[in-house]
C-alpha cells in the first residue's frame, strides 16, 4: 500500500522539495531503491551512489542536497539516519503486521506471573512465577522469562532469549564446584531490547539490572549482578561477567569484554573485540587487543608494552646524540 511523499514528511517534519502527492511504496536502499521507492543518506562517504539513484525520494541532509539527481524528490533534514528510524516506525504502524492473540496457545505463563494487560507474547515462550512484566512489551518465540524478574513497558525480547537463568556462581572446595544458589532477580527498565539468544543473568543477591534503554544484540552474556546504565548499546557477541557496573550512553562493539567487578564511566565507547582488564574512569574511545600466550609471559609483555612509548622516546633521543656525534 502506497503512502505520499507529504504524509511522509509529516511524520519527519522535514522540508519537503518535489511533488507532496508522490507515492511511496517501499522502503530501499540507495543501491537498490527503484521507482516508487524512499531512500536515505547519512554520510558523504556514499555520496558517489547518488548519480546512479533510481528511487524516486530520498531523506538528505542540506550538505548533500545539492548532489542529489533533480529529478528526485527530497525531504531536507538536520538528521537523515534518526530520521530513517522514525520513518521505519511510521512504515511499520502504516503496513501492521496480521495480528494473531497477545498471548500465543502455546506459551506457558505461570498463574503468579503477572503481565500488562497489552503485553504480547509469542509461542513457545514462559513466563514462571513472580515475574512482572509492562505494558507494551513484547516477547516474541521461545522466550524465557524466569521466576521474579521485573520487566518495565515498551520492552522487547526476541526469539531464544532468556531473562533469569541462574548466574554462573560456584565456590571450589578441594576438587569439587559447590553450587552458590541464585537468590536475587532480573530487573529490565523501559524501553529495553535484548537481542535473539541473549542471556541475562539473574543476581546471586540483590539484582542484575539493565536500566531504561538499553539495548542489547543477539548471542551477548549478562553476568549476574551487572548494573548497566540507561541507553547503553551493546552489539553481538559482547560478554560482560559478573558484577561489572557499566555507566549511561556507553557502546560496546561486537566481541568485546568487560571482566568481572569492574566499573566503566558514562559515555565509553568499546571497540569491538577489546578486552576491558580494569576499570575506565573516564569518557572517551577505548581499544586494545593482545595476542594469547601463558600467564608469566603475558604479564611481563602487558608491562613492556605500557612501558614502549617511553622506550621510543629514549630511541628517538639516543638515535639524535648518534647523528650529532657522527656529523663532521
Amino acid at each position: 500500500m502506497a503512502v505520499l511523499l507529504s504524509q511522509i514528511n509529516g511524520e519527519l517534519n522535514g522540508k519537503l522539495v518535489g511533488q507532496p502527492d508522490l507515492p511511496i511504496s517501499g522502503i530501499a536502499s540507495l543501491k537498490e531503491a527503484t521507482k516508487g521507492c524512499i531512500s536515505f543518506i547519512s554520510h558523504g562517504r556514499y555520496q558517489h551512489l547518488l548519480k546512479d539513484f533510481k528511487g524516486s525520494a530520498l531523506i538528505v541532509s542540506e550538505a548533500l542536497q545539492g548532489f542529489v539527481p533533480p529529478e528526485v524528490a527530497l525531504i531536507v533534514v538536520d538528521d537523515p539516519y534518526w530520521a530513517y528510524a522514525r520513518l521505519t516506525q511510521f512504515w511499520r504502524r502504516a503496513h501492521p503486521r496480521p495480528q494473531g492473540p497477545l498471548i500465543h496457545p502455546s506459551a506457558v505463563i505461570h498463574p503468579d506471573a503477572w503481565l500488562d494487560s497489552d503485553v504480547e507474547v509469542g509461542p513457545l515462550s514462559v513466563i514462571e512465577a513472580g515475574a512482572r512484566i509492562g505494558a507494551g512489551t513484547r516477547i516474541l518465540a521461545r522466550v524465557t522469562v524466569m521466576a521474579d524478574v521485573i520487566m518495565g513497558k515498551r520492552c522487547v525480547l526476541h526469539p531464544g532469549v532468556v531473562v533469569g537463568a541462574d548466574g554462573f556462581g560456584f565456590a571450589q572446595h578441594e576438587s569439587e564446584w559447590v553450587k552458590i544458589e541464585q537468590l536475587g532477580n532480573v530487573v529490565l527498565g523501559n524501553d529495553v531490547e535484548l537481542g535473539a539468544n541473549t542471556c541475562v543473568d539473574r543476581a546471586a543477591l540483590g539484582s542484575t539490572t539493565l536500566c531504561d534503554g538499553v539495548k542489547i544484540d543477539n548471542l551477548v552474556q549478562i553476568g549476574h549482578n551487572v548494573h548497566i546504565g540507561p541507553h547503553t548499546a551493546m552489539a553481538g557477541c559482547v560478554g560482560v561477567a559478573g558484577s561489572a557496573r557499566i555507566g549511561a550512553r556507553c557502546t560496546f562493539g561486537g566481541g568485546a569484554i568487560v571482566l568481572g567487578h569492574l566499573e566503566v564511566a558514562d559515555d565509553v565507547h568499546v571497540s569491538a573485540a577489546s578486552v576491558v582488564t580494569k576499570s575506565i574512569k573516564s569518557a572517551g574511545q577505548y581499544s586494545g587487543l593482545f595476542p594469547l600466550d601463558d600467564n608469566q609471559s603475558w604479564e611481563k609483555n602487558a608491562a613492556s608494552l605500557k612501558q614502549l612509548h617511553a622506550l621510543r622516546e629514549r630511541i628517538k633521543s639516543l638515535e639524535s646524540q648518534f647523528q650529532k656525534k657522527a656529523s663532521p
